[in-house]
């Protein structure tokens, strides 16, 4: 494909940070390999205050691209750093992408998502999403997440069609539909992606998933990592749905159903036993099964990881996805009990 000089001097591409370090180098390289007229492009990291190398290997990076600057995100947020690029964009900028340091993007991925946006005419491009590990305890969440039970099916996660959807990973935007529909909304530090794209749609505009511009996103590396980034993802989509009054998706029911049964479980176990109860009609505890039932199949994600990955630590699986359910349920019981709505 060929792209026209006009289209670059149209775009703004973003990347949000915050210590990023072992990410941010890799990421932006990729981002300028290709068509010459990346040149052209005007490239922002926006940065939340990194306490480690990030913003020296952007200042070390920017003596090699000049088309790379950087600005400080006072709020620190990813939803600040975008509608802050949003505002210092060049004046002839009426594309604005969205870049994650921790993805690996293909070669002319801004150029490409940007020809996509004015071919369609949406007012945004979307990609799925293909997760990659480098450590024994990164590959087997890569592997669990863009699996069903992982991700619940969401058409980013792996997906492989192209087509209107309701909310995807977040690439190219309308700049002028952006500022309209009031940019992101600051009150949310996770999911202030599917927030945005709920307003859009009400607005009456289309959002497009471009399965052809694909990028590999390294997660988490750690459990403690995971269960943190989840329990923000849990609490994030909670507001969301407080805010706009819209139910969960079956998806999203399911990680709050299963914690609600295992607790309850838990919790008639110690009734049964402490009543004597359990002892007298010993089949009533078929009842309390649930947390065994669930460690259960936790246990075969984690066998499936180690057939699949062909290694031990494929078995990192079920450490995985025990965080992502737990700690996204209990994000969202805080995000939607605890947490005043976003307005």
């Amino acid at each position: 494909m060929t792209y026209s000089q006009d289209l670059a001097q149209q775009i703004v591409a973003v990347i949000p940070t915050l210590n990023e370090e072992n990410y941010i180098e890799e990421c932006l390289k990729s981002l300028m390999i290709g068509d010459t007229l990346l040149r052209e492009v005007q490239f922002i990291v926006v940065d939340g205050g990194s306490t480690d190398n990030t913003v020296q290997i952007v200042e070390t990076l920017m003596q090699e691209f000049p088309n790379l600057s950087y600005l400080h995100n006072e709020k620190k947020l990813q939803s600040a750093a975008l509608n802050l690029a949003a505002e210092n964009a060049a004046v002839s900028c009426t594309i604005m992408v969205r870049c994650d340091a921790h993805s690996i993007y293909p070669e002319n991925f801004v150029l490409k998502t940007a020809a996509k946006l004015k071919e369609i005419g949406a007012a945004s491009v979307v990609v799925p999403m293909d997760a990659v590990g480098t450590t024994g305890f990164q590959e087997a969440n890569a592997w669990v997440v863009d699996k069903p039970f992982g991700s619940g099916g969401s058409a980013h996660r792996g997906g492989t069609g192209s087509g209107y959807v309701d909310h995807g990973h977040h690439a190219a935007f309308d700049l002028a539909i952006f500022k309209e529909i009031g940019g992101y909304d600051e009150n949310f530090s996770h999911n202030e992606d599917a927030e945005y794209d709920y307003r859009v749609t009400q607005a009456g505009y289309k959002i497009y998933m471009d399965a052809e511009s694909r990028i590999k996103y390294m997660p988490r590396p750690t459990f403690r990592g995971v269960w943190k980034q989840y329990f923000k993802y849990g609490r994030g989509r909670a507001m969301n749905m407080k805010k706009h009054g819209s139910a969960p998706k079956l998806r999203q029911a399911i990680p709050i159903i299963n914690l609600a049964l295992m607790f309850g479980s838990a919790a008639l176990f110690v009734l049964l036993a402490l009543t004597g109860l359990l002892k007298a009609m010993p089949f009533l505890a078929v009842f309390t099964l649930a947390p065994l039932a669930y460690l259960g199949a936790l246990f075969i994600v984690g066998c499936m990881g180690i057939k699949s990955l062909k290694k031990v630590s494929g078995f990192n699986a079920a450490f995985a996805l025990g965080a992502m359910h737990n700690s996204w349920a209990l994000g969202f019981i805080k995000g939607y009990f605890f947490v005043p709505t976003s307005k």
